[in-house]
């Protein structure tokens, strides 16, 4: 209880691989590349090469003296959220905005208003009595903790979960969280009975929830606070943590539906490099680079970089994202 008390918007990794000492190095993989996510911005460069976009942000980078230096944006000066802006198009979207689309996505799936929450203007009320679903046919709780749902250019992923206002910083208790995972872990807590029930439903509602993010310390934050979500809600319902294993399996799904993207070439960041070989003239040899053809030619499907892949949980298989997003249209 008195550690997850530690964390509120600014998740301090040290006290992250207090829980356990294998977490951070778990949700800092990238499962494409099969190395670290990379910082992909070069907002830390002035702290040394290891800090450089294009390096790999590993846990030593983060921890010890460092413990505070990825902050989410709440915590950030205006000047560098300005600078967020202008130089990666950051987006920031207040809660009671998430919530309004959340809203609307379950209004669709439910066929009604006001499933989980009331709201006015910028202001919700979480519903009181249990979710209502037939026991059979497409609308059964089941199906709607198994429904996919992905949040593009993610950021800190304030449509999955909710655990701080993205305005004020305040963290907000579980009843009235708003994020699509909690919606559903909402659900896992309202129609389970068993400590292995809720475990094998809330496990399928993280696996149902997807997103990605080119900035390194946003996806990390993101991933961070998908995990912190599942944690709070099994120790609301247990009065405990999860064992360790059951944390490091959760942690590994999240670094798979959590990714690192270049949402436009569909590949890892920066991964994209250039041909380079030798050619002889009459007077010397020369170098010559040519460049991925798919950044040359704005082609998405011939890039030379690593494509990002996506895991199906429940076909048990694995999809290049690019492939997917053709299949979709």
């Amino acid at each position: 209880m008195k550690i997850l008390a530690q964390f509120n918007a600014d998740v301090l990794e040290d006290t992250l691989m207090k829980i356990n000492q294998k977490l951070l190095s778990i949700l800092l993989f990238d499962c494409a590349s099969k190395k670290n996510i990379i910082w992909a911005t070069e907002d830390y460069a002035s702290l040394g090469d290891k800090y450089k976009a294009e390096a790999e942000i590993s846990p030593e980078l983060i921890t010890g003296e460092h413990t505070t230096l990825i902050q989410p944006r709440i915590s950030k000066t205006k000047e560098e959220q300005d600078r967020r802006v202008r130089d990666k198009a950051e987006v920031f979207t207040p809660s009671w905005i998430c919530n309004q689309q959340n809203n609307l996505v379950d209004e669709a799936w439910f066929g009604r208003k006001n499933v989980f929450n009331t709201t006015n203007e910028k202001e919700w009320q979480a519903t009181f009595e249990p979710i209502d679903f037939p026991k059979t046919g497409l609308r059964r709780w089941e199906k709607y903790v198994d429904a996919k749902r992905l949040e593009i250019s993610c950021g800190e992923a304030p449509y999955l979960v909710s655990r701080y206002d993205s305005v004020t910083g305040i963290e907000l208790p579980l009843q009235q969280r708003i994020g699509l995972l909690d919606r559903k872990l909402r659900v896992v807590n309202e129609k389970t009975t068993t400590h292995e029930d809720w475990l094998k439903w809330a496990t399928r509602a993280v696996q149902s929830v997807y997103g990605f993010e080119f900035q390194g310390d946003s996806l990390l934050l993101a991933r961070e606070n998908v995990f912190l979500s599942f944690l709070e809600y099994h120790q609301q319902r247990f009065r405990e943590l999860p064992d360790k294993k059951i944390m490091e399996r959760i942690a590994r799904i999240i670094s798979w539906n959590l990714w690192q993207m270049d949402g436009l070439k569909y590949v890892v960041p920066f991964s994209c490099k250039p041909t380079v070989w030798e050619e002889t003239n009459l007077f010397e040899v020369v170098k010559v680079e040519e460049p991925c053809p798919g950044c040359k030619k704005s082609d998405p499907e011939n890039h030379n970089g690593i494509y990002c892949i996506i895991k199906d949980w429940r076909e048990k298989k694995s999809y290049r994202y690019i492939d997917l997003m053709k299949g979709a249209q």
